[in-house]
């Protein structure tokens, strides 16, 4: 416990812990875009730290505690699974819908959805499974005879003889009683619409195998969402090794583009003189080391006055309430 009347040592020790509180903050401050989450890779035009990627999915992604990384929906939140950023996509996994071990046991199931004002959508390559429907509310017939009956509705109808019913990914024999039938809803509001009348559903991508040329895709339990890409001059001069190599962000007050650089950030690229640059924070909004000094030299400047103004007057005399060491 330091002595309040001993108000130089304060100054002493914090002019001594100073500097290392300098190099843990800013190498804080250089880790704040984290590329990866678990086992993900995070990069552009994704982040999960304030800042970095596009604001196009700001808070979209969060990396949890245990290092799960999950997407941010209306409906709720969901471990991704993979990112591909070749064939902009990734998959979630929604542990309410219906698995091979539930069988016949239908858990009540929410329907997912995505918020239309992202630049994120539901991939055609997913199919929609769903059990025990009523046949009263929704149309359960055998595709092609039913189309061939009714060509008008035919995308009205779910499918009861389609592949994935006939063929469960894992289980085929899981289903002991009950029904299946194949949907592929346009928008969220018709998948809600059908869900009210059937008891649970799931979705199954087609997983691309990356061969030619025929069944070169399997499917999958899970939910492909596509998503764009957002490209620009400014974040490909911030990306490009013989100018900086910068990671592409932006301002989380004015969402404006920023290169977020070694030395600081930058409107245009990091070997750009001339662009505007913050320093020493990486990413703007962000505790910066210059200002984690000032509050520390601050508070001590603040706290040498107080003490000082309740010293005693001694004339001089060294005593041990007053004197250095």
């Amino acid at each position: 416990m330091i002595n309040n009347s001993n108000p130089t040592k304060i100054i002493f020790l914090i002019t001594i812990l100073l500097p290392f509180l300098l190099l843990i903050v800013e190498a804080k401050s250089r880790q704040l875009c984290r590329s990866s989450c678990g086992e993900i890779p995070i990069s552009y035009p994704f982040g999960v730290d304030e800042g970095c990627g596009s604001p196009y999915y700001r808070r979209i992604l969060v990396c949890s505690d245990s290092g799960q990384l999950e997407l941010r929906t209306p409906s709720g939140r969901y471990p991704v699974r993979n990112i591909s950023y070749s064939d902009p996509h990734l998959l979630i996994t929604d542990p309410s819908m219906w698995s091979c071990r539930d069988g016949d046991n239908f858990r009540p199931t929410t329907a997912f959805s995505l918020d239309t004002s992202t630049h994120f959508r539901l991939s055609p390559q997913n199919d929609y499974l769903f059990f025990n429907c009523s046949q009263d509310d929704v149309i359960m017939e055998p595709k092609p005879l039913f189309c061939d009956r009714f060509p008008e509705q035919c995308d009205s109808t779910c499918d009861t003889a389609s592949y994935l019913c006939r063929h469960l990914v894992e289980c085929p024999g899981a289903l002991k009683g009950g029904s299946c039938c194949s949907y592929y809803p346009k928008g969220s509001e018709s998948l809600r619409m059908i869900l009210k009348h059937c008891s649970s559903y799931t979705t199954v991508y087609w997983k691309s195998l990356g061969v030619t040329p025929a069944y070169n895709q399997v499917p999958e339990y899970g939910i492909r969402i596509d998503f764009d890409i957002p490209v620009t001059t400014r974040c490909l001069w911030c990306q490009d090794g013989a100018k900086g190599a910068g990671t592409c962000g932006f301002d989380v007050g004015t969402q404006d583009f920023l290169c977020l650089c070694d030395k600081g950030n930058a409107t245009t690229y990091c070997k750009d003189l001339s662009g505007q640059r913050s320093s020493p924070a990486m990413v703007a909004g962000s505790v910066t080391a210059v200002s984690v000094a000032g509050a520390f030299l601050g508070i001590g400047v603040w706290y040498l006055r107080k003490v000082r103004a309740k010293a005693p007057v001694t004339h001089g005399v060294q005593t041990n309430e007053n004197r250095l060491f």
